[in-house]
């Protein structure tokens, strides 16, 4: 997989349409490294990542942004969140049995998809995106459609190695422009790109491949990340958060009070000590 683990911006300056690529490799190998994830359920986690890696490119602001869905279905969980700088993690939680070809709906079940957007400084905002669709692009496009009143396109895909994406959006001074079929003419090449292309080809021979008679800008490649924001502190919160008794009773069956990290497969262990040490409590007997 060529440009492996980048984000890419591009624009057609001249008709106000703005694009990004975006392939993940190794990266992608290293966030579902930790469950033995079925194939359709690993499809769909690849695709997600790939959008939530697309969507920071609207981000004008230090932060992260997240896609969450929790369904009633086989697939329960469904998340991957992505920061200002393109480091992300992800995460499914499912129940056997799955299908190597089930889709987005048929593995969620009833569910919604939630866009949440978190600033480092300022006010959280979600906006939910309701499962009328059978794929993840669709139901994303429907989102900037409705929400951000934006004409968007979005190609998602996944395989065993790796995930990738492309995403095209008018940007609002569209209507100004005097070619208003430029949207159709750049969707319709768009829609043209097999998946052997995007595995194959680079991001330059693709824009030249596709959009030669247009002008467009192709900014430089940005690395993508996999990055769990897990540590010892954070577990040692979370015991904290779960309380003094409770943490009390499990050393009282086990020898040390375990917290497995379910994004990366992290293991972090405390023993009676370090639980004294954070309720400052004197010797436990």
């Amino acid at each position: 997989m060529l440009n492996n683990d980048t984000f890419q911006r591009f624009m057609f300056e001249e008709l106000q349409i703005r694009g990004e690529w975006v392939r993940l490799g190794d990266s992608f190998q290293q966030a579902t490294r930790a469950s033995n994830y079925p194939v359709s359920v690993k499809r769909l986690l690849g695709q997600t990542i790939a959008a939530s890696v697309l969507l920071t490119g609207t981000l004008k602001f230090a932060g992260r942004l997240s896609i969450h869905a929790r369904g009633q279905g086989a697939l329960n969980l469904l998340t991957a969140e992505t920061t200002h700088n393109r480091h992300f993690r992800a995460l499914a939680k499912w129940e056997d049995p799955i299908l190597p070809d089930q889709n987005l709906k048929s593995l969620l079940g009833d569910a919604q998809l939630a866009i949440t957007i978190e600033p480092e400084k300022g006010s959280r905002y979600q906006g939910i995106v309701p499962m009328e669709r059978d794929t993840l692009a669709e139901c994303l496009e429907d989102y900037f459609r409705y929400s951000e009143q934006l004409d968007t396109h979005l190609l998602l895909g996944a395989n065993e190695t790796g995930c990738y994406g492309l995403l095209l959006q008018k940007l609002p001074d569209y209507k100004h422009i005097d070619d208003q079929d430029a949207w159709e003419r750049v969707l319709h090449l768009a829609k043209t790109i097999s998946e052997q292309e995007l595995l194959e080809a680079d991001n330059h021979t693709m824009v030249q491949r596709l959009f030669h008679e247009e002008h467009v800008i192709l900014y430089p490649s940005e690395e993508v990340v996999f990055e769990c924001t897990c540590s010892s502190e954070r577990s040692l919160q979370a015991i904290h958060a779960l309380g003094q008794d409770e943490a009390l009773e499990i050393l009282e069956k086990e020898p040390v009070i375990a917290m497995d990290c379910q994004f990366c497969g992290a293991s972090y262990q405390f023993d009676r000590e370090d639980i004294q040490k954070l309720f400052d409590l004197g010797s436990i007997q």
